[in-house]
């Protein structure tokens, strides 16, 4: 088993949880906010689901933060959906194009010609990829308590499907 079997396993299990909270999102507050600072739930609905696509970056040497899109908002939870599965299948080919010694190699983020940080891919894939994926996901959930959206099981029933609660 190569090192990013494990990594590509944990991101088709964590999407099926991902999806069943896309599915509870409501269409028609995708340009609501709990604070002004705060992101709208399209752009955080869109944001979940395109991380998984990020490990397509880390496949290069670097990456300049010049590159990164621009922020975009979910028209809708399908949308949100099916960019989440684009996602998570283009994470997942390009995961299984890295072998353990490109996994354990260095990647660098820059701005520029200044490095911000340089790192192990195995830990970029990590802590940039898949805990930033369920602090985003945990953050929709708060978003969706918010709008009084009952919520699904995430690692175990919620207070909305756990019938001893």
């Amino acid at each position: 088993m190569s090192i990013t079997d494990s990594f590509i396993a944990e991101m088709q299990m964590e999407a099926a949880t991902t999806r069943r909270l896309l599915e509870c999102v409501p269409d028609g507050k995708m340009d609501w906010q709990p604070h002004p600072r705060a992101m709208s739930l399209g752009r955080l609905v869109h944001h979940v689901a395109e991380v998984p696509g990020m490990a397509v970056m880390f496949e290069a040497d670097t990456f300049d933060t010049a590159n990164f899109p621009a922020p975009q908002s979910a028209a809708s939870a399908a949308a949100a959906i099916a960019t989440m599965e684009e996602a998570v299948a283009a994470g997942v080919a390009a995961l299984g194009r890295v072998d353990d010694a490109k996994a354990m190699g260095n990647f660098t983020l820059t701005n520029g010609d200044r490095a911000l940080m340089t790192m192990p891919r195995v830990a970029l894939y990590r802590a940039i990829m898949l805990n930033h994926w369920y602090h985003h996901r945990g953050q929709l959930s708060t978003y969706l308590r918010i709008l009084d959206v009952k919520l699904p099981s995430i690692y175990g029933p919620s207070a909305d499907v756990n019938p001893f609660a």
